[in-house]
């Protein structure tokens, strides 16, 4: 899709987040603190990215997964924005920014992938 498309698809934080690789507040996202079970879709494509059982509190402020459904369903970019050298996490479907992995998860991993709530669409199951 061209940038005016994805514009009309989103609201304008999302389209902050997805398209222009920003980040929500700490805290603020919608499933920060969900519980709820189901899978994790990207906003922008509705690829299926995170499992709810993969979703743990990792006290950052944004919800955090230890492992992507599939391992080809995130692309990471080196980010070196902000004085900082980071991985960046985009769906490889449609590159919609996620946000970033870190080396601080749990076991069995070691990874925290850390996602903007913006970035997600949540399909709970019954």
């Amino acid at each position: 899709m061209n940038d005016s498309t994805w514009k009309n698809k989103l609201t304008d934080d999302e389209y902050r987040i997805c398209r222009q690789k920003g980040t929500e507040p700490a805290f603020s996202g919608c499933y920060e603190s969900s519980k709820a079970a189901g899978i994790y879709h990207c906003k922008c494509c509705h690829t299926p990215l995170f499992e709810s059982d993969k979703k743990y509190d990792s006290g950052s402020g944004w919800p955090s997964f230890w492992k992507p459904i599939e391992p080809n369903t995130i692309k990471e970019n080196r980010d070196d924005a902000h004085g900082m050298v980071r991985v960046e996490i985009v769906c490889s479907t449609c590159d919609c920014h996620l946000g970033h992995v870190f080396k601080d998860g749990p076991q069995p991993t070691g990874l925290r992938y850390c996602i903007n709530s913006a970035s997600l669409t949540l399909e709970t199951t019954k």
